[in-house]
C-alpha cells in the first residue's frame, strides 16, 4: 500500500497543478496560502457588518439593520422552504453562514480590486475561485445532512439506501458521491468561468466592453450562491425526511 502511494506521489501526475499558488509550509502540508487571506477577509467583512448592525438594535430597523433582517428573513424562508416548518430552525445559521460567505466570496472577486495587492508568489483571487474552498464547502453539506439523517431517524436512516428496492443500493451510494462532487465543480467552475471571461475582455478592450459582463457576473456570482444553499438546505431535508 505505501509503495503504491509512493508511486503515485513521484508520478507526473501528481505534480500537475493549474496556475501558481502561495504556499505556507505548515509541517509536512503545503497550504494555499492566498486561499486562506482572501477567506479571512471574508469572514472579516461579514463579522464587521454583524457587528456593526446589531450594536444598537432598535424597534424600527434602518440602515445595517435593517439589511441584516431582510437577509435574515430571505435565509430564514429558504430553509423552511427545504427543510420543512417544524425542523428548519436549528439549520438556519448553517445555511445562511453557506449563503452569505459564498455570496460575499463571489461579490469579493468580482469588485476588490485583488490585483494591487501583491504577494510573493501566485495572486488573490475570490476563495470561490479555489477548488479546495468549494470541496470544503460541499464536504461540510454532506457531513450536515448526514448528521441531520442520522440524528432524526437513527440506524432506520441506512433504510434510504435500499428503498424502494435493495437493487437500488449501489446507486444510492454513487449518490452520496456525486452530491459533493456537484455542488463543488458546479460554484468552482462558474466563477473560476466569470472571472477568466472577465479578465481576457479586459486585456483586449479595457475601457467599457467589459461592465455589463461584470455586472452579468454580479448577478450570476449571487445565483451560483442561492442554489449552493438551497441544495445544502434540500439535502438536509430529505434526509431528515427519509425516501
Amino acid at each position: 500500500m505505501l509503495n503504491t502511494l509512493h508511486f503515485f506521489n513521484a508520478s507526473l501526475l501528481a505534480k500537475l497543478e493549474v496556475g501558481e499558488h502561495y504556499y505556507w509550509k505548515i509541517g509536512g502540508l503545503n497550504i494555499h496560502g492566498q486561499v486562506f487571506i482572501t477567506s479571512w477577509f471574508v469572514a472579516a467583512a461579514l463579522i464587521g457588518v454583524a457587528f456593526l448592525a446589531t450594536r444598537k438594535v432598535e424597534r424600527v430597523p434602518s440602515g445595517l439593520q435593517n439589511l441584516m433582517e431582510y437577509a435574515l428573513d430571505f435565509i430564514r424562508d429558504l430553509a423552511k422552504d427545504q427543510i420543512g416548518e417544524k425542523e428548519y430552525r436549528p439549520w438556519v445559521p448553517f445555511v445562511g453562514t453557506l449563503f452569505l460567505f459564498i455570496f460575499v466570496s463571489n461579490w469579493a472577486g468580482a469588485l476588490v480590486p485583488w490585483k494591487l495587492f501583491h504577494i510573493p508568489s501566485g495572486e488573490l483571487t475570490a476563495p470561490t475561485n479555489d477548488i479546495n474552498t468549494t470541496v470544503a464547502l460541499a464536504l461540510l453539506t454532506s457531513l450536515a445532512y448526514f448528521y441531520a439523517g442520522f440524528r432524526k431517524r437513527g440506524l432506520g436512516y441506512f433504510k434510504r439506501y435500499i428503498e424502494p428496492t435493495p437493487i437500488l443500493l449501489p446507486i444510492n451510494i454513487l449518490e452520496d458521491f456525486t452530491k459533493p462532487l456537484s455542488l463543488s465543480f458546479r460554484l468552482f467552475g462558474n466563477i473560476l468561468a466569470d472571472e477568466l471571461a472577465v479578465g481576457v475582455l479586459v486585456l483586449l478592450v479595457p475601457l467599457f466592453i467589459p461592465l455589463p459582463l461584470m455586472v452579468l457576473g454580479l448577478f450570476t456570482s449571487a445565483i451560483q450562491a442561492l442554489i449552493f444553499a438551497t441544495l445544502a438546505a434540500a439535502y438536509i431535508g430529505e434526509a431528515m425526511e427519509g425516501h
